[in-house]
């Protein structure tokens, strides 16, 4: 409808973008019935996969990301989940050609044998910089500390905790969820409105050793839990709970 809508008013749909994980609440959208539209109606489609795109590499979660397979382009952030450093993203494109086409300059001065016979990868072509970072390093030692399986081992472990924190909500008088728990995020409110919500977050920051971000869905005010951070324990999570409880 939206494409439709767009056309009639005679402009030019170019992309739409499905979203794996979102930040407010780590939703999920249909990523395979939105490829199959964007296929018909030969837009770019692109998997914003920023947050939970990390936690893919559990096999048990990947139907989520059923038809991301046909995306034109799927990105995830190895520093949200992934155990790295900021800042490092993870790009993926099914047809490079596109993305330099629309990115590379090729001045005299830039050119050279190898990368005009294809022997090279100029990554200056892929962003609208000219000089980047050597992110990939971090994500590297990342993989060979871990592994798959250390990795798959934290993921698991901290939407374990989520989950949890996500019962003791649902069991407490006074505090409500607000968004099913996903992934390692946990979105809920105090029962009381928004004015009392805010008091809260205020009271929880004023703990010095945790901090929740508020953020607001329609008209409501909520708060967010992430559990996520690389030497988060249960007993981390259990203490932020304590303060929860108390503060509501």
């Amino acid at each position: 409808a939206a494409i439709a809508e767009d056309r009639d008013a005679g402009r030019v749909p170019l992309i739409v973008t499905t979203v794996l994980g979102t930040t407010g609440t780590a939703a999920v959208d249909p990523i395979d019935a939105v490829s199959v539209i964007a296929a018909e109606e030969g837009l770019w489609h692109h998997v914003d996969a920023a947050y939970a795109g990390s936690a893919m590499i559990c096999p048990e979660l990947r139907h989520l990301q059923a038809g991301a397979g046909s995306a034109d382009s799927y990105t995830f952030n190895p520093h949200k989940w992934m155990f790295t450093n900021f800042d490092c993203n993870v790009l993926y494109v099914a047809d490079r050609a596109s993305l330099i086409d629309a990115m590379s300059i090729t001045p005299p001065y830039l050119r050279n044998a190898a990368s005009e016979s294809g022997e090279v990868i100029d990554y200056r072509d892929w962003q609208v910089p000219l000089g980047r970072r050597f992110r990939a390093l971090k994500v590297w030692w990342v993989l060979r500390s871990y592994g798959a399986e250390g990795i798959r081992h934290h993921l698991r472990e901290h939407m374990r905790l989520a989950a949890d924190v996500g019962r003791r909500i649902e069991d407490h008088p006074r505090l409500q969820l607000v968004a099913p728990v996903s992934f390692g995020l946990v979105s809920f409110r105090h029962r009381d409105g928004n004015a009392v919500t805010d008091a809260l977050v205020r009271a929880i920051d004023a703990h010095p050793t945790v901090h929740l971000t508020a953020s607001s869905l329609g008209a409501d005010r909520y708060l967010r839990i992430s559990i996520g951070s690389t030497w988060t324990t249960a007993d981390d999570v259990d203490r932020l709970w304590r303060i929860i409880d108390a503060s509501a």
